[in-house]
């Protein structure tokens, strides 16, 4: 397995790892974070999530990075400024600073390819993509596990360990909880 990390620039490929089953189904679309207003991501159901992410691949940077295995894509990290998501004006997630930081968000990894490292390259990849694209630093928000097991619908946002493993660390608490387990504020410097 050779797996290759690329921006997403293919609204296919991103619909394949993050759109739902049917076309109209009201799901994440990974936007929830992406959006800096709630008014906007509450008034998008069924299709017109999809519309919005399509609008977003043709952005320059695009909403993230896509992992290949081949011409297969495997899986997906949400990586942009942070003034383009709602972490923006999160209330629960501190700022710990004033630079212009990106944010990764989300880790998928497509089913049957999971357990295999993916979620590593696709961090990787986001750092990379973020640095390319002139991040002073980037920051996650993972869930503070200590080790044990995340329910795999909550797991999206990553794990302290896999960040620390690419290199961040810890830079903050939060007041925000996912699954009953804390979020930390874990960052790179990029300078």
């Amino acid at each position: 397995m050779s797996i290759e990390v690329r921006p997403a620039s293919v609204f296919e490929d991103v619909a394949a790892v993050v759109g739902p089953k049917r076309p109209d189904a009201s799901v994440c679309w990974c936007l929830s974070y992406r959006l800096t207003s709630s008014k906007e991501n509450l008034s998008l159901h069924g299709p017109a999530r999809g519309e919005r992410v399509a609008q977003l691949v043709r952005e320059t940077p695009p909403p993230g990075v896509l992992a290949y295995d081949g011409d297969e894509v495997v899986g997906w990290a949400a990586v942009h400024p942070r003034a383009d998501t709602s972490f923006a004006t999160s209330r629960r997630i501190p700022h710990v600073d004033d630079l212009d930081v990106w944010s990764a968000w989300c880790i998928r990894v497509r089913p049957g390819h999971r357990k295999q490292g993916i979620a590593h390259h696709l961090l990787a990849g986001a750092v990379e993509f973020a640095r390319a694209n002139g991040a002073p630093a980037i920051e996650g928000y993972p869930v503070d596990n200590r080790g044990e097991k995340v329910d795999l619908t909550m797991a999206y946002v990553g794990t302290r360990s896999l960040f620390e493993r690419a290199g961040f660390a810890k830079a903050a608490d939060t007041t925000s909880v996912l699954a009953g387990f804390p979020r930390v504020v874990m960052r790179l410097d990029l300078r």
